[in-house]
């Protein structure tokens, strides 16, 4: 192998019943970045059926080229067929940079990809960065957690990582940008690791998604109880948001690890959020450091959440949380008069 053949910056696009995941877009802006910094293309590869009309929103977001790897066989996401084509995309592109969204499905294509191909592949990526010799600087929490360890692969092609959503940040749309859309055709051969699908049930039930929420009021170990966290959803009511919380919360079973921020859980970038009972541990604080306005409340005057806070109130949330909700209705019912 020599690793100099490989040029350019290659993203996989998820999509989800034809529509793109918005983990794909902030790779995408992470990708440009990336490929100017070492003059090179990005290039888009999408994969699924009737894609045609992703085209120019990838072109829009970043891409300097779009592959549309469509097929009736590629619909639906199933491992083995999208593995197929992914690596034939990559085979003919050559790029020396492979980057997914750390989802279920990035998750499960991604290792797959890598070992076809015959390269390493670091999962669940922080923060990608370019060194003075041209190579990728994956950084990712390990050993629970407890470190952030830079990982480099010198000797192979492409360099492949996975990024947690929510991590990096889409570029502006621009609909004026100009880029190459391509028709990718793709060879998918059955064999024993092909799987079918012969039908597909959409869940009702639509859960909400705490990386989407503009206002998030997040709850740890000093909440005390599951119970008590109905004062959150009374604040998250009366601001319009959502309640999330920390691991140590999640393991104590009185909040869905869905809702769950931190390097364990999600990465968030809300408006405002809300830290209550929160100690401030650097697994926590990864996971939302970017919000625009971050306001704490603790007991513990020392709590290293209010080293991160714009906004920090020593006290008790049971007694502090009770006067911002009233005071909050107050300010919302005057609105509605005024209106």
């Amino acid at each position: 192998m020599n690793i100099n053949d490989y040029k350019g910056v290659l993203v996989y696009i998820e999509q989800r019943f034809n529509e793109i995941q918005n983990v794909s877009l902030e790779l995408l802006g992470k990708g440009r970045k990336i490929a100017d910094e070492l003059g090179v293309e990005v290039v888009a590869a999408i994969i699924g059926k009737n894609i045609d009309k992703h085209g120019k929103l990838l072109v829009a977001y970043g891409a300097d080229k779009v592959l549309l790897l469509d097929d009736d066989g590629l619909e639906f996401y199933t491992t083995e067929p999208y593995t197929q084509a992914m690596v034939q995309a990559v085979k003919a592109t050559m790029p020396e940079i492979v980057l997914f969204g750390a989802t279920s499905i990035g998750r499960d294509l991604a290792p797959r990809v890598s070992a076809r191909l015959a390269t390493g592949l670091t999962a669940d990526c922080t923060s990608l960065e370019i060194s003075e010799d041209r190579m990728l600087l994956m950084t990712r929490p390990a050993f629970g957690g407890n470190i952030m360890a830079t990982i480099i692969s010198p000797d192979h092609r492409p360099q492949m990582s996975t990024v947690r959503p929510g991590v990096m940040t889409k570029l502006e749309r621009d609909d004026s940008r100009q880029g190459e859309i391509v028709h990718f055709s793709v060879e998918i051969v059955k064999n024993k690791q092909f799987v079918e699908v012969l039908s597909f049930e959409k869940e009702t039930e639509e859960k909400q998604d705490i990386q989407e929420a503009t206002v998030l009021i997040s709850g740890g170990r000093g909440v005390g109880s599951s119970e008590n966290f109905t004062l959150l959803y009374d604040l998250a009511d009366s601001l319009n948001g959502l309640v999330s919380a920390s691991r140590a919360a999640v393991d104590s079973g009185w909040m869905d690890h869905d809702r769950q921020v931190g390097q364990t859980g999600k990465t968030v970038r809300p408006n405002v959020y809300f830290a209550l009972g929160i100690s401030g541990a650097i697994q926590h604080v990864a996971g939302m450091e970017e919000a625009e306005l971050i306001i704490a409340v603790n007991k513990d005057k020392g709590a290293k959440i209010f080293e991160v806070a714009d906004l920090g109130v020593v006290g008790d949330v049971h007694k502090v949380l009770p006067f911002v909700i009233e005071e909050i209705k107050r300010i919302n019912e005057t609105k509605k008069i005024q209106s």
